[in-house]
């Protein structure tokens, strides 16, 4: 996962934000007492180092995490501007980021020490699943367009679906720069299941450059005030989709 994709998902999920310190402490020690990994994503770089936590020193009010074996990535850590971490646990998944990262030692060895982070995103596994949607027929969502953007309405493919949410393609970038910007009574036709109707507040923006060198615009959007039967909708289509997978992967074992 990009750095980009990364802060988008970050900012998806700001719902779920735990900004308790004696939560985020208790979080993060049970993390390191079960040897939990975390992945640490260098920003700016594909670079993924996997870690885990060592200590929680509370009165320092920092977390000693063990370092790679390889020097040259604990460099780029080191020079990193900021830094996104994933780690799982209880089937929870758990999201924080620091903006600095310094050398230290933790009984004798050579560790990296981040400040106690301020605030940590927690998600169970029903909040975040979230599943792609098919590529050669893409699902479309109908999403009327304000007078100053033309008037009428326009049809974006999806590139993937939640029950929080979905992801647009803006290939035409017809919704310009549009974040936090409400989009009211849009309609997705989601396959054999049927048509919802639901507000989408554009959370995130990321343009993507393709393989054909041609550009593409990717908007997170947030669905907002879904009606229950809308909702009960969207889960049998991410349920149909997931047995669709299965299928496929049985197929070819």
């Amino acid at each position: 996962m990009q750095a980009n994709q990364y802060n988008a998902e970050l900012e998806n999920w700001h719902d779920f934000e735990v900004e308790s310190r004696k939560e985020i402490i208790g979080l993060l020690r049970s993390i390191g007492e079960k040897n939990q990994l975390i992945r640490m994503l260098v920003h700016g770089e594909a670079d993924v180092c996997v870690t885990s936590i060592l200590e929680v020193d509370a009165d320092n009010n920092s977390v000693i995490l063990d370092c790679s074996i390889n020097p040259e990535q604990n460099q780029r850590v080191v020079g990193a501007k900021a830094l996104s971490y994933e780690t799982t646990l209880d089937k929870i998944r758990i999201l924080f980021s620091s903006e600095r990262v310094e050398k230290c030692t933790f009984e004798g060895a050579p560790a990296f020490k981040i400040p106690l982070p301020a605030s940590l995103i927690r998600l169970q596994r029903r909040e975040y699943y979230r599943m792609n949607t098919p590529v050669s027929n893409p699902v479309r969502a109908v999403i009327p367009l304000p007078a100053e953007l033309g008037g009428g309405s326009s049809s974006f493919p999806l590139a993937d679906i939640s029950c929080g949410g979905i992801a647009i393609l803006d290939n035409k970038l017809l919704l310009g720069d549009s974040i936090g910007k409400k989009y009211e009574d849009c309609r997705i036709d989601l396959p054999e299941v049927g048509t919802v109707v639901t507000s989408l507040q554009i959370r995130n923006m990321i343009d993507l450059t393709l393989l054909n060198n041609k550009s593409n615009r990717r908007l997170g959007c947030q669905f907002v005030d879904m009606p229950r039967g809308a909702l009960n909708a969207v889960q049998r289509y991410i349920t149909k989709l997931e047995r669709e997978r299965n299928a496929r992967i049985a197929g070819l074992g």
